[in-house]
């Protein structure tokens, strides 16, 4: 029965794909824990497996792909391949994936391991066919067993090697940083816990650290930045803190807002920022605000420019020096109001509210459904629910291609619009 298990783990070298079989469903089994990423991608066939979110990923290599100390080694070319794009398209946020891969050399060991347990798996799977006795029935049980001790032993032993990539500024290359992981821990939870400890992995930001980056790099985008715009920064820059999720960059931000320093330590917050006026709308410093993580709304301002909008804005308070308030005397001129008088109150001018709303927006092609959902509920949203509104919406595509559409293109796309009921459509030759 010994000779037999031999023969038929020396025939599945020749059955590669049952024992691939096998690794695959026991790599998945251990990936159930997850550690501390929201999601783990178990060996993706390209790119175009793994989505483009902004939570971090673990993704686990494909046995095919091994890791060795030779520059573009297998491992790091499937890695850098699923980093840079998403099946046809660039990958926008690669701040959000490390990769896990199998050493070579121990790759052997798992495959051997995984060899003997298939063959007396398939010897127990047939005791009766093979006319075996209670006895021997036991013993191809206990070998079935020692088998299974050994793979599951393996496998952290083989997939030791966590690849992250890394970029020191804007302007450096990226990088290919190579973690030698131990232990007996799920993948995942070792992983993620090799991560933290090298603070390659962030599951909680200071406010003061936020600001840093912020003036460092610098992420505001004039006096003020998107909140969203933030959160798409850190999922998308390699030079930046790789964060577990949205909640990490948005319980900063709340934690900044709520400081009572703000001026120095973190920044202020505004509803928007009113373009025509110059000025930002709902502005406010050292006071909390409710955030959704998942789609935090508004824009991180700076301190300077929150300070000087806000003494602008500050009226004169009545006991100010040089403060007097004006009341008609009964001989037509004017007198001091004293203690205890009250100026009399000016009521504001009704003004007309506006009646007509339009406004036009970029999208970017790669995310077309991102940015339209974000335009549907904040803004057409909102006017949509306005008594008595009327709202138009039309989409307008324009398209130019230097080196001509090929014909099936044009053909695609001319019936395409046709189905979907364009109101006009075409292709022009200038």
């Amino acid at each position: 029965m010994t000779k037999l298990a031999e023969d038929r783990a020396e025939q599945l070298k020749r059955n590669t794909d049952k024992v691939m079989q096998e690794l695959d469903r026991r790599l998945r089994a251990d990936l159930g824990k997850r550690g501390d990423f929201e999601r783990v991608h178990a060996v993706p066939k390209s790119g175009a497996d793994v989505p483009d979110d902004f939570d971090a990923r673990l993704v686990v290599l494909s046995a095919d792909h091994p890791y060795t100390r030779d520059p573009d080694n297998p491992a790091e070319t499937a890695a850098r391949a699923i980093l840079e794009t998403r099946g046809n398209t660039p990958r926008l946020y690669r701040n959000t994936l490390v990769f896990l891969a199998a050493d070579k050399v121990r790759l052997q060991d798992l495959d051997d391991a995984l060899r003997k347990f298939l063959a007396w798996d398939s010897i127990l799977a047939e005791k009766e066919a093979l006319n075996l006795s209670p006895y021997q029935a036991r013993q191809a049980e206990t070998q079935r067993t020692a088998a299974d001790g050994a793979a599951t032993a393996r496998l952290p032993e083989t997939y030791q090697w966590l690849l992250v990539p890394e970029q020191v500024n804007p302007q450096a290359p990226i990088t290919w940083k190579a973690n030698r992981l131990t232990g007996t821990e799920a993948l995942s939870v070792r992983a993620s816990r090799k991560l933290k400890n090298d603070e390659l992995l962030v599951t909680g930001l200071a406010a003061s650290i936020l600001r840093k980056h912020l003036d460092d790099v610098p992420l505001w985008r004039g006096d003020h930045v998107v909140i969203q715009q933030l959160v798409e920064d850190f999922a998308q820059y390699l030079y930046l803190p790789r964060l577990k999720d949205n909640s990490v960059l948005v319980d900063a931000v709340r934690s900044g807002l709520g400081l009572l320093t703000w001026t120095q330590d973190s920044f202020a917050y505004a509803e928007s920022f009113d373009e025509a006026a110059g000025r930002y709308r709902g502005l406010q410093g050292g006071r909390q605000v409710r955030l959704d993580a998942d789609r935090p709304v508004g824009l991180l301002v700076k301190p300077e420019a929150a300070q000087r909008q806000m003494a602008a804005e500050t009226p004169t308070s009545p006991g100010a020096p040089g403060a007097t308030s004006q009341t008609p005397t009964g001989g037509g001129g004017t007198a001091t109001a004293g203690p205890g008088t009250k100026p009399e109150e000016k009521k504001p001018t009704p003004s007309a509210a506006p009646k007509r709303f339009h406004g036009t927006a970029t999208l970017d092609p790669a995310r077309v459904g991102r940015d339209a959902g974000r335009i549907a509920d904040e803004v057409i949203a909102h006017l949509a629910g306005l008594l008595g509104a009327k709202v138009t919406v039309t989409l307008e595509i324009e398209a130019e291609i230097s080196t001509g559409a090929p014909e099936n293109v044009v053909r695609t796309v001319t019936e395409n619009c046709r189905t979907l009921k364009f109101n006009s459509q075409g292709f022009e030759k200038e």
